[in-house]
């Protein structure tokens, strides 16, 4: 009896551990969400934007806010749900906590799609997201054809994506030495900008990251078995490859659906997962919608700082994420032992 009381409280105090971090992270999403309204070329006083919402702001400013900073908001908060999901899932299928879409080539494929389509076939960029995700699928279908030899072996994927990404950096290099006269659009895309969104961008990227994000937790209990091992997972009566594929293809949708409409953005796969490992554990029912959280507040506060940061210059999101991103997987890496959510 006092044993069952003594796991009735734990479970207790890690259910009010995870409100605490829930709530905390919603309130820095809405905070932030704010401060992004209010900073640009031209900056907003807060209390003007939430005249905005209450439809007593000047015509001037209501335009600004609700035509240019509330689609970019949106899109950041979107995206980094996305990456951070996408990364999550690639963790589970690798058994490495330092697997995300940009290390294992999935990105990779996904941006490799969109600088073909961008440089050689700009007539088709309608169709963008769709050719995104058909990189994404083909860099994990050669990523998984070179890892297969009597079932995929984690170690065998990891090395493989670090190919894959190898080889399609090296194309996508050739192929801007070849139109390095039409690179304006396309070096924004290649250091991932939030610049320019509208309520377009928006729709497309809420569609299908609707889409994958539904995916993801559906995905929930083959990604929990995975970390127990094959054969636990199997015992379980999961079927361990075809789990890694169906993660796989989910993880490479939701990164394709971010790098086709704001380019290759990094390490927000990476670093949101940890940080939400460390403060709710390792298990996806409470990891999974804490890692999205968590990567929208990275997202948002790295495009904030990145407008904000050198006075009439704007720093694009992905060059923020890397020189913040950068540093903490340097130090994942001395410490890893320690990222294993106990």
């Amino acid at each position: 009896m006092g044993k069952s009381k003594l796991q009735k409280n734990r479970a207790g105090n890690s259910l009010l551990k995870v409100g605490i971090v829930w709530a905390f992270l919603l309130a820095a999403l809405l905070v932030m969400f704010l401060v992004s309204i209010a900073v640009g070329s031209s900056r907003i006083p807060l209390s003007e934007v939430l005249d905005v919402f209450l439809g007593k702001a000047p015509e001037t400013t209501t335009a600004i806010v609700r035509s240019l900073r509330i689609p970019r908001a949106l899109v950041a908060i979107v995206v980094g749900a996305c990456l951070s999901v996408s990364g999550v899932l690639l963790q589970a299928v690798m058994k490495n906590p330092l697997a995300d879409p940009g290390s294992i080539g999935v990105s990779a494929g996904a941006g490799t799609a969109a600088i073909t389509i961008l440089l050689i076939f700009p007539n088709m960029t309608n169709a963008l997201p769709l050719f995104a995700f058909g990189g994404a699928a083909l860099a994990c279908v050669l990523i998984y054809l070179m890892a297969w030899s009597d079932g995929v072996d984690p170690v065998r994927i990891i090395l493989s994506g670090v190919a894959v990404n190898a080889v399609l950096g090296g194309y996508n290099g050739f192929l801007q030495l070849q139109n390095s006269n039409n690179l304006s659009g396309v070096l924004a895309f290649m250091n991932g900008s939030l610049s320019g969104a509208i309520w377009q961008d928006v729709k497309i990227v809420t569609i299908y990251g609707s889409i994958g994000l539904l995916l993801a937790f559906l995905c929930i209990k083959n990604a929990n078995a995975l970390q127990l091992g094959d054969e636990m997972a199997k015992n379980l009566g999961v079927r361990v490859n075809l789990s890694r594929i169906a993660l796989s293809a989910v993880a490479a949708f939701l990164a394709a659906a971010t790098v086709s409409e704001v380019g290759m953005i990094g390490f927000v796969g990476l670093v949101a997962p940890h940080i939400a490992r460390m403060l709710v554990g390792s298990d996806y029912k409470v990891l999974l919608p804490t890692t999205l959280l968590m990567g929208s507040v990275m997202v948002l506060l790295a495009d904030t700082i990145g407008r904000s940061i050198w006075p009439g210059t704007e720093i694009p999101v992905g060059i923020m994420m890397s020189v913040f991103g950068g540093p903490f997987f340097l130090y994942m890496l001395r410490k890893r032992g320690k990222f294993n959510g106990n």
